[in-house]
Order: structure tokens, then sequence, then C-alpha cells
């Protein structure tokens, strides 16, 4: 029976329907969306109930990139850089070092446990050696769990920027398998090259966004999203030709214009939220079609080790050793090393070997297929726990700034803010008058028990009311959290 378009489409459909409704159920008890979307694929496989056969590793591996360069991008465009600023060299370290590290201990782990080369080792090591934040965040921003010690934009700004890192590790040991002759120190400089003009190339294009955005005044407001991907596209494609890192340069680039303002900021970052996910469903279901459970059997034992040193071994060196020289806590540590999660993106690089035909390119994927599932399945499902554990969660403080999503030819500085009232607020049973907010500040609105209160000087403060309020500049913003009753740092 030949298989149509139209048969491709209705499956795809149905197991992205499937995907979306079992992360809705069995996400509120804590497991990550990312190994139910990896299951569903499995199961609609060739050996589960789907009997679907997959195994195109090329077109797997190029979902994956175009996939990762718009999550990468979705991630940068909510960077905000008053929070990154203050651990921007921690978190650096910890993706550029720790990356490294993560991956030679690894290695040497796997060359004395195993039959593989040395390369072949250190190749598996830095398949693995970077971190996945997607599983991490929506653990942790479902069950409204907050960090102290700035942890949480650490651990965002290491996920967001580790992976370009494993790339060029990945591929430079691909390359040295397959030219035997190739000295190991031909790399560094090309290292220093790619990173360089990766992270050049992101500046010059965010720039160029900003200014392309907020001037090319289209007529129609749906061109936006189609503007932006192809900017972002370009960013990562002409990157690549210049034999720069591309997934650095988007992500650069993210975070240049996510700090920005432009029109339709808050319609256009919302649009990018949605790709990201549709984007790491498509990846996950299409890895999980790829694999096939009956070869993962024969690596369990192997898988198994392996994973456990990289969870409690390697990367909590990583971790001590980036941070040696930052002033953190043994639990600040810990967490950071536990938060260690591996996710779609070390099963994509996974495929590089297989299509560069290295020997054992096979068993290598199906290890570290088993890797993110073991460590999907102990460190995903434990993060809050964890964070309780070590004494490093606190309610998430974090304040919901909502843009105005205006048609603007300049940067505009008022800034309209969510902020709730807690239960032990001074200002609860205080008139708004009574509270002397900045000359600057302006409760627009008041939303109460699901009801909009529009405000007055007499109106009486009532414990959880979300108070919108606009400001001019951080300094008053960070005034009226003091005389809500927030610890501002």
């Amino acid at each position: 029976m030949a298989v149509t378009f139209e048969d491709i489409l209705l499956v795809s459909s149905i197991l992205l329907f499937i995907s979306i409704l079992i992360s809705k159920s069995l996400g509120r008890f804590g497991v990550p969306a990312l190994i139910l979307f990896l299951g569903v694929g499995m199961l609609a496989g060739s050996e589960g109930l789907g009997k679907i056969y997959f195994n195109d590793a090329q077109t797997a591996q190029s979902l994956g990139t175009v996939a990762l360069a718009f999550i990468l991008f979705s991630g940068g465009l909510d960077t905000r850089w008053e929070s990154t600023k203050p651990i921007l060299w921690r978190g650096v370290i910890l993706a550029t070092v720790g990356v490294f590290i993560t991956a030679i201990s690894l290695g040497a782990f796997v060359y004395f446990v195993t039959d593989f080369t040395l390369l072949e080792s250190l190749l598996l090591g830095s398949i693995v050696s970077s971190t996945d934040a997607a599983a991490v965040f929506s653990i942790l921003r479902s069950k409204n769990i907050g960090l102290k010690n700035n942890l949480r934009p650490t651990l965002e700004l290491e996920s967001g920027s580790n992976d370009p890192m494993a790339y060029f590790l990945t591929v430079s040991f691909t390359f040295l398998i397959m030219n035997q002759e190739a000295s190991i120190w031909q790399l560094v400089p090309m290292f220093f090259m790619q990173m360089s003009i990766g992270a050049v190339a992101g500046i010059a294009m965010g720039r160029a966004m900003v200014w392309v955005i907020n001037r090319i005044k289209l007529e129609q407001e749906g061109l936006y999203p189609a503007l932006t991907m192809a900017m972002v596209i370009f960013t990562y494609a002409f990157t690549n030709v210049i034999n720069g890192n591309g997934f650095l340069a988007v992500y650069v680039a993210a975070v240049i214009l996510g700090n920005r303002n432009f029109i339709h900021k808050r319609s256009l970052t919302k649009f990018y939220d949605g790709i990201a996910w549709l984007m790491q469903i498509l990846m996950f279901l299409t890895l999980g079609l790829l694999v096939f459970p009956s070869h993962m059997l024969p690596v369990v034992g192997t898988g198994l080790l392996i994973s456990m040193f990289l969870i409690f071994v390697a990367r909590p060196v990583s971790v001590f050793l980036s941070m040696a020289f930052f002033k953190n806590t043994i639990q600040d540590k810990l967490y950071v090393s536990w938060v260690g999660l591996r996710g779609a993106v070390p099963i994509v690089f996974a495929t590089y070997p297989m299509l560069a035909g290295v020997e054992k390119s096979d068993m290598i994927f199906n290890i570290v297929f088993f890797i993110v599932l073991t460590s999907v399945m102990l460190q995903g499902t434990t993060l809050s726990p964890v964070a309780k554990w070590l004494n490093l969660s606190e309610k998430d403080k974090k304040l919901k700034k909502h843009q105005f999503d205006l048609e603007m030819e300049y940067d505009l500085k008022n800034e309209l803010t969510e902020i709730e009232v807690p239960d032990s607020s001074p200002a609860v049973g205080k008139t708004l008058v009574d509270l002397h907010f900045p000359k600057g500040a302006l409760i627009v609105l008041i939303n109460r028990n699901r009801k909009f209160v529009t405000p007055n000087g007499a109106t009486m403060l009532e414990p959880k009311d979300k108070l919108f309020v606009m400001t001019d500049n951080d300094e008053e913003l960070t005034k009226v959290n003091e005389l809500l009753g927030y610890e501002v740092e």
C-alpha cells in the first residue's frame, strides 16, 4: 500500500494531538514533557503499536538543527539582561569550560569501561556534555518554585548557551575519527574562530533585526513573524557559511533583540514561544521514531553505568571546578550539578557520527538515547524536591512584565508590571494615597477576585490583589515592590 502525503499529515496530526494531551495529563505529576513526547514517538515507531518505520537519520538531523535554532531563539528572547548581567561570567564559564570538563571526564571513563577507542569515547562524552533547559523550567514554573542566589538565570544562561560548545566538540571529534592523520591542535584555533565569528555575527544580526522590524513598516501585521523567521534562518545559515557557530549567533541575536523595544514585541514573543514548543514536540517525536528499543537492550548495562557516572561524578566535577572562583555555597553548586538534565539535543548530535560513517555510531546513538532517558526520569522528576532539600527553593516572586504592543519608532521607557499583593504585605488595609507611591508610578488597574477595579486614592488594598503598575524606570518599580512588602536585592 502506497503512503500518500495526506497519510503522513494525518499520522503527524494525531501524534501531535496525543502528545499534547498526554503532556497536559501527566505534566501535573512532575513528569517532564520531553519523556512523554519521546515515549509517544517510540510507541508509534516500527517496534511499537503504530508500526511506523522511520530510519532516516539525515531527516532527523535536519529537523533537529532547524528546531534547535528556533528553540535557542525563543530562549534568547526571554532572557532578561538585568537578571543575566550579574551572573554573566558564571554562566559563560559553565557553558564553555564546564561542558569541556564534562566531555573529557566522561570520555575518560567510557574509555576505561568499554572497548571504545579514546577518540570514540571522547566523542560520546562530547555528545552528552550540554544540558537541556526546556524540561527543567517547565517543571519549576509549573510548581511555582523560585530559586535563591540567582540560580535560575544562571541555569537559563548555561542551558541556552552551552549547545554551541557541545556542537563544536561533537563535530571536531567526529572529524578526528574520520581523519586519523589530523591533529587535535588544529581544532584549537578553529574553536576560537567559530565562537568569535558566531558572537560577532549574533551581535550584528540582533541589532539589524531591531532596525529592520521597527522601520520596514509592513502593511500586513501577519508578515512580521515571517520576516523574523527569515532573519533567524539567515543568521544561522550565513554564520555557518562564514565558518562561525550558527547556534551561538542565533542565541546572541535573540538576547539583543529581546532586550530592545520593537514593534509587536509581545505578540512576536508569544509566537516564538509557541514555535519553540512545536519544534520541541516535532523533534522529540521524530527522535522517538528513529530509535529501535530492541537495539537498546544490549547497551542497558553500559548505558546505565555511563549515565550514573555522568550524573554523580562528571557533571558535579565540572560544576565545582567551573564555579570555584565565584561566591557560591556548596548547596548552590550541588543544585546546579543536579540540574544537568540531558534532552533531545544530544540525540540530535548523536546523528552526526552516524551520517559521517563512524564505525560504532549505532552503539553510540543507543547509549546516548538511554542516557537521556535516565537523566530525564531521575533528574527531571526530582528538581523541586532537591531544591527544597537544599533549602534553595522559595516562592517565585518573578514579576510579570507586560510590554506595550505599539507601533513605535523610539524606545518606549514606560513599563506595565503585574504585582500581586502578598498576604503579609504591610500595604494590606491601607489606601493608595496612604502608601505614597513614587510620583512616576501609576496604579492603572486592580484585578481583585477576577474582577477589575478602577483604582483611586481611596481604594484600599486587599490580600491577593493584582496591581497593574505603570512605571518610568526600574528605581520606581523597586520602590513600589518595597512598599508592597517584597524583599528587593
